[in-house]
């Protein structure tokens, strides 16, 4: 059937390629009766002029993408169709926190490398249930919009909150069309990796208008529902360690083993849109919409990772570069009894929705004043469970080869038949997560503006906005539920500490049900060989909490055999809180209040006419946090009667209680917008404008932990009990009190627009930052029962640094009118942007050698990285930013035929600095002044990155009749391979390599 499915698709792209040569050179323009031609532009060409003309009109910097057809953008996804634009850069990692999996569709988004991005729908607030502010562009069917609009410094009459950019998504309205139209496409997808059953996509669009004695009406409807599989299979290299007792002499690095694994990866997206429109007469007109998005995710991984202690690895047949580095081996650990290895099974679900219904009337009074006013509730949802179930194997070799990149790991055949043998696994750990999230928001604007009669003034705007905002999320308390089952470090003889004799073994009848073995099959699409690997059945992961608990009586029947005890003396297994915590609480209110004014002007008789608009929004913010704050102190024994000098001890009792949080700002955001016109074609633009992005609700959670220690000492001859130190700290979830970070920003283009689709634009940007909310300590006041109030020093979110980002745009279009015949439907599209950013830390935070431990409050730990032996980075870009991006698109538009092969591409970016994977306590301390030189006792945490990353994608249509076309398009042709990179002393190493394979769509698409 696979093979069937394959086939098809090659016979028609073999028909389509035919069909297009055939017709490329039969094709001529149809001739006029006065012998000139008449070209009508439609599809992709179109939409290119359209975005174009709005480029080229608008008052501010913005570029946009128009759909070719009624819901037809150019990519898979509203992600994958913002990469496409200047200045856009997109992650390629399922969420910031976890770059260890790979997101084909593309997940963040970042403008000018900044991510404070403004989403909106149709210029209203849109956002998702996430903590943030802005829309998951992945939840959004992109078969329900028209265009989407980036507007990279918009003016005052806009909504604030983007100082990097404001991303507008259009959605079509039934005034849009001349009369009745409808429209269906039908899609199947095949993934050359995944393979597999059908993924199809399906989309209906129907719209009408109707003239009565009431006026004129108009609706619309928009249903789209789309299913996408995916595979992504992954080498990863742990970090290396610096050894002595490898080589004789020398300090060399050697990686602590390393993982592969495979995840298949599924998602449906729905979408649901209806708009309605009235229009009673000439200056009146009301519109009404429902947008309806639902995002249903889940993934399964299978994966096998090294755990082994990485001082007890001997190398044989080690080699080595000049720095040290291990560039391939055998791996053995007999100390240990074998190379350590916990191999998961893996599932992740996650259901997010976000419901939109708007009103909006505009009433023309005369002609001069306009007033329009517009009413909107906003609904998101998400939630999702991760569930981890483990075994575990200890291996008696691995080679690995870093010459080459994925790593290639190699097993002798006594190895492989080991691993292939259940009887050799024991049941290893559990690790459980969830959270939900809603988040509300209702919000009335009215908008006035006049229209001038006079040669230089052109209207005046003036606008109000109401917002009222609230966003809860909850957590599971731990975050991540890390428990053992049996793992080796528990086991040890009779009379030690350990609580096991034994590890729960799958040979031991009483443990052995719920494996299989995974094979493998088409690893890396066939190019790499990897053995078969025991893992937990997907069952025993979806199972929570009742597996969980079977699991974890494995230990106790071990526990009790070693004790003597019962099942119950042995301890039960606790699974993760959730609802019942508070520190798992996250809840927030949030009002705005808006008021705006913004003139527009033109100098139309000056030789080079100048237009534009000058205004100001003033913005006031009102928040309250809902939260807990937690005081713990174990006060230090004094002996009766003794006499206590130092440093005196507050006196604060325990306690644990509910806490509110008000928080209050205003912001007085200046904008101007110049336009010179040259000439018809070419025209030049100045912006200017102060913006602000608030904190993320993530950030403001107001649950904090603070605590009291004392360092005393007593002189027991003479009864005196000295304080010599009282330490007042604790730690913040968020940080209720932040203000907004703020930007002055400035931009300069120059724009030639010398054809309908034909333009070469320049942008030169800088943006200075400041307030930027970076990870630091701030003060956290709190009484005594005298009341006086003492400062505790609270690691968390502050608003503590400034930067700046700056940088060049360069587009260019064009499609080659001037080459005879069909070669003249041929065109390019190309874009390239350059960003340099820096950043300023109010408190600058830098030590050349690592202490401390892995929480918050390790702030050189957590800013600037540390590698494993101990020494510290510093010196990091801002994360997510890539310095070049560009995309380059070779377009071709002629008769019946539309192409376009594209290629997007953007240079290596900081991911994370202590992200899971890349991160431990087990360091080695190289500190000549430390009391614990040469010990493995410092915690490291290596900054990641995401390595440059270009991708090909392609797409042909063919339309066969005037209402109907037949398309195929193409994801990843190049079959390209995303590396994530690990800085280390020794060089930046490849951490992990993932490949997905090219994925094929097929579409028809009918339209009336």
């Amino acid at each position: 059937m696979n093979q069937f499915r394959k086939t098809a698709i090659a016979v028609g792209v073999s028909q389509v390629v035919l069909l297009a040569s055939g017709m490329a050179y039969a094709q001529t323009t149809p001739a006029t009766d006065n012998g000139t031609t008449s070209v009508i532009v439609v599809g992709q060409r179109a939409s290119l002029e359209n975005a174009q003309k709005i480029k080229q009109n608008a008052d501010e910097v913005v570029d946009s993408i128009v759909a070719d057809d009624i819901g037809k953008l150019p990519d898979r996804s509203v992600t994958e169709v913002l990469q496409r634009v200047v200045g856009v850069t997109i992650d390629r990692t399922m969420a910031k926190g976890d770059p260890e999996h790979y997101s084909v569709e593309g997940s963040g988004v970042m403008v000018r490398g900044l991510s404070y991005v403004r989403s909106e729908l149709n210029g209203r607030d849109s956002f998702s249930a996430n903590g943030g502010r802005s829309l998951n562009f992945e939840d959004v069917p992109p078969e329900l919009m028209a265009g989407i609009d980036v507007y990279k410094n918009p003016s005052a009459e806009q909504i604030e909150g983007g100082i990097s950019g404001l991303i507008n998504l259009r959605t079509a309205m039934p005034f849009d069309f001349k009369g009745r139209k409808m429209s269906v496409s039908a899609q199947d997808t095949y993934s050359t990796l995944k393979k597999g059953k059908p993924q199809p996509s399906y989309s209906m669009m129907f719209s009408d208008r109707w003239k009565t004695r009431f006026g004129e009406f108009g609706a619309l409807f928009d249903l789209a529902t789309s299913q996408s599989g995916t595979r992504t299979d992954a080498f990863q290299v742990s970090p290396y360690y610096p050894r002595t007792d490898v080589v004789p002499g020398q300090t060399v690095w050697v990686p602590n083993a390393a993982s592969f694994r495979s995840l298949e990866f599924d998602r449906k997206r729905d979408g649901a849109y209806a708009a309605f429109q009235w229009k009673p007469n000439s200056n009146v007109q009301s519109s009404l919409t429902y947008f309806k998005s639902r995002y249903k995710m889940k993934w399964d991984e299978q994966a096998i990772f090294g755990q082994s202690s990485p001082y007890n690895l001997q190398v044989a047949n080690g080699k080595f570069d000049p720095k040290g580095a291990m560039i391939s081996g055998v791996l053995t650990d007999p100390t240990d009894g074998g190379v350590n290895f916990n191999d998961d099974t893996r599932t992740s679900t996650r259901k997010s929705a976000t419901t939109d219904i708007s009103w909006n009337l505009r009433w023309r009074l005369n002609s001069q004043w306009t007033v329009t006013t517009d009413l909107q509730k906003v609904r998101a949802t998400t939630g999702s469970f991760d569930s981890t179930v483990a075994t575990g194997l200890q291996i008696p070799q691995m080679g690995m080869d870093m010459s080459t990149t994925p790593a290639r790991l190699t097993f002798d055949d006594a190895t492989k038949a080991y691993m292939a043998n259940a009887n050799n696994y024991y049941w290893g750990f559990t690790m459980e997560h969830q959270d939900a999230s809603v988040a509300n928001e209702k919000a009335w604007k009215t908008d006035v503006k006049y229209e001038f009669d006079h040669p230089v003034l052109r209207d005046l705007r003036v606008g109000v906005r109401l917002t009222d905002r609230d966003a809860t999320t909850i957590n599971s308390v731990p975050g991540y539920n890390w428990a053992a089952i049996t793992q080796p470090w528990q086991v040890g003889p009779v009379g030690s500490w350990q609580p096991l004799t034994q590890l729960a073994y799958l040979g031991d009848p009483r443990f052995s049900a719920g494996t299989h073995l995974n094979t493998f099959p088409n690893f890396f699409n066939g190019k790499a060989s990897v053995p078969a690997v025991v893992f937990p059945n997907t069952s025993l992961a979806d199972g929570y909490p009742g597996t969980y608990s079977q699991l974890h009586q494995y230990y106790n029947v071990l526990c009790a055999e070693r004790s003597g005890g019962t099942l119950d003396s042995c301890g039960a297994w606790k699974p993760a809180t959730f609802g019942t915590d508070p520190s798992g609480t996250n809840d927030q209110q949030e009002r705005s209040k808006a008021l705006y004014t913004q003139l527009r002007f033109g100098f139309d008789d000056l030789k080079y006419p100048i237009d534009g608009n000058i205004g100001v929004r003033y913005v006031k913010t009102n928040m309250v946090a809902h939260g807990y704050t937690v005081f713990s102190f174990t006060a230090p024994s004094i002996p009766a009667g003794a006499t206590v000098t130092g440093v005196p001890i507050p006196n604060i009792p325990n306690f644990q209680q509910k806490q509110d949080f008000d928080n209050s700002y205003s912001n007085v955001l200046p904008t101007l917008n110049l336009r010179m016109k040259a000439s018809d074609k070419l025209q030049f633009r100045f912006a200017y404008g102060k913006a602000m992005s608030r904190p993320d609700f993530s950030q403001l959670q107001a649950y904090t932990n603070l605590s009291e220690a004392t360092t005393t000492s007593t002189n027991t001859a003479t009864n005196i009990v000295n304080v010599s130190n009282v330490s007042l700290t604790g730690t913040g979830s968020g940080n209720p009190m932040l203000r907004p970070t703020m930007a002055k920003q400035a931009d300069i283009t120059a724009e030639w627009y010398f054809a309908p689709t034909g333009s070469f634009t320049a942008a030169l940007f800088h943006k200075k930052l400041s307030d930027v909310i970076i990870n630091q300590s701030y003060n956290f006041a709190l009484p005594d029962v005298n009341g006086t109030m003492h400062d505790f020093v609270t690691t968390g979110p502050v608003n503590g640094a400034n930067g700046t980002a700056k940088g060049i745009e360069l587009a260019y279009q064009q499609y080659f009118d001037m080459l005879p015949g069909w070669l003249a439907g041929f065109g390019v599209q190309a874009n390239y942007t350059y960003v340099k950013s820096s950043q300023d830390l109010f408190h600058p935070v830098y030590q050349a050698y690592c202490s401390g431990g892995s929480g918050a409050d390790n702030l050189n730990l957590n800013l600037n990285g540390c590698d494993v032996d101990g020494k510290t980075f510093g010196n990091l870009p801002l994360n997510g930013l890539s310095k070049n991006s560009y995309n380059l698109a070779l377009l071709f538009d002629r008769g019946p035929i539309s192409a376009r092969v594209a290629y997007s591409w953007r240079s290596k970016s900081l991911q994370a600095i202590n992200a899971n994977g890349t991160n431990g306590g087990d360091g080695t301390d190289t500190n000549p002044a430390s009391p614990t030189f040469g010990q493995h006792n410092v915690q490291y945490a290596l900054p990641t990155w995401s390595d440059a990353y270009g991708q090909v994608d392609a797409s042909i249509f063919y339309k066969i009749t005037e209402n109907l076309s037949f398309g195929l398009e193409a994801q990843n042709l190049n079959n390209a391979m995303y590396k994530q990179l690990m800085q280390q002393g020794v060089g930046f190493k490849v951490r992990g390599a993932y490949v997905t394979g090219p994925r094929y769509t097929a579409q028809m698409r009918y339209s009336f």
